[in-house]
């Protein structure tokens, strides 16, 4: 008894298309924070030391500075769902928000 054997073929552009989308990195989403004339710099400083991951206190005060002086700032870029989440709990602490920007 033989056993039949089907033939390889190559690949087809589309098999290797969907290859490379698979491989494009997950998007990053920008955490914003707006200027306004409620929150002092103090308290934004404790929101971002308390809520971003490793956020030092000298950086927060930095960001700070900027979101006065700037009118915004970019306290933390990563994935989506983590974005949301720092969004999330800035936005609770009563800081004006921008909406997440995918980078």
């Amino acid at each position: 008894m033989v056993d039949h054997v089907q033939p390889r073929t190559a690949a087809t552009p589309t098999a290797v298309q969907d290859r490379q989308r698979v491989r494009q990195p997950y998007p990053n989403f920008r955490v914003i924070v707006l200027d306004d004339d409620v929150n002092t710099f103090q308290h934004v400083v404790e929101c971002l030391v308390r809520h971003i991951p490793a956020m030092q206190p000298d950086r927060a005060w930095e960001l700070a500075h900027r979101i006065d002086g700037e009118g915004s700032a970019v306290v933390w870029r990563g994935p989506q769902e983590q974005a949301e989440l720092y969004h999330q709990l800035l936005s609770a602490e009563g800081l004006t928000m921008a909406p997440l920007q995918p980078e």
